[in-house]
């Protein structure tokens, strides 16, 4: 049966980073291991430390210098590493492949967001952005679409340890301190500062496409107890107020900015490129 299958060409973009190393090599493993089955075959590996992929992947697998991507023939790209690399090289990526963007906070960039869809449209490509932990996120996109979607909250809480923000925001927590808000605002305004951490409320904000990451309000909450799992809150109002509420736990170690769900949704999320060219799709 794994002989019939068509075989994708999958290159994986990592990152030196504690958390994106994780998360490549969860997916490398995978796809070593189980992509001949499911018709996925892995091309190449790029990290900003090459040292750090020799032990687990072929020296014929690495990729030294990002721009050479294209020698490698990929159909989809996948990206885990840093907002800034989806600036940089996605719509080259487009360019050439199907892209998986696993920091999607980059697109609450407004002119970032537009020059990456309007490259998927140019080169028949699919602009793919996996759901991580956001739960429910065909049902949102199935109530945009419907107009019914009337507001959207979310609220992430963390370990301290977990967060990765920019500038001094939770530089002086103490073990003992409990719960505090970091932020509550636009997911427009929150990507900016915690553009680790957000990356499923940045999934949320392209299903709720009508409301946009102006629109989508989110909230982040640094919490001392939780030490073996993330804590997300969906919150969705629709027509007639009409609303649900969820809360779901992500298990993650201290220190882990990324839960273990979210790394089974980017294996999904491969397992569901196969075209859907021009667009963004939510998988």
């Amino acid at each position: 049966m794994a002989d019939m299958l068509p075989v994708m060409r999958i290159g994986v973009v990592g990152h030196g980073h504690l958390d994106q190393l994780f998360a490549r090599q969860y997916l490398v493993e995978r796809l070593q291991k189980e992509g001949a089955q499911v018709g996925l075959t892995l091309v190449f590996v790029w990290n900003r430390n090459t040292d750090k992929l020799r032990e687990s992947v072929a020296e014929e697998l690495i990729l030294h210098n990002l721009p050479d991507f294209t020698d490698r023939g990929a159909d989809v790209i996948v990206e885990v590493c840093h907002p800034k690399i989806v600036k940089d090289f996605g719509v080259q990526f487009l360019s050439k492949a199907h892209f998986l963007v696993g920091s999607p906070s980059a697109l609450s960039d407004p002119q970032l967001n537009q020059e990456l869809r309007q490259a998927a449209e140019h080169h028949g490509r699919t602009l793919y952005v996996p759901s991580g932990a956001l739960w429910g996120g065909q049902d949102i996109l199935r109530l945009n679409d419907s107009g019914s979607l009337k507001a959207l909250f979310i609220r992430m809480s963390k370990h301290p340890s977990c967060f990765r923000l920019t500038g001094d925001v939770l530089s002086d927590w103490t073990e003992d301190e409990g719960r505090r808000v970091l932020f509550s605002g636009s997911v427009a305004e929150l990507c900016p500062v915690a553009p680790n951490n957000v990356n499923t409320m940045a999934a949320a904000a392209i299903a709720a496409g009508t409301l946009g990451f102006a629109g989508v309000q989110g909230e982040i909450v640094s919490d001392t107890a939780l030490s073996d799992y993330h804590v997300v809150e969906v919150e969705v109002t629709g027509a007639n107020g009409f609303t649900v509420h969820t809360v779901r736990r992500n298990p993650a170690k201290l220190g882990a900015v990324t839960g273990s769900a979210t790394y089974n949704s980017f294996w999904s999320s491969l397992l569901v490129c196969k075209g859907h060219g021009g667009r963004v799709y939510l998988c």
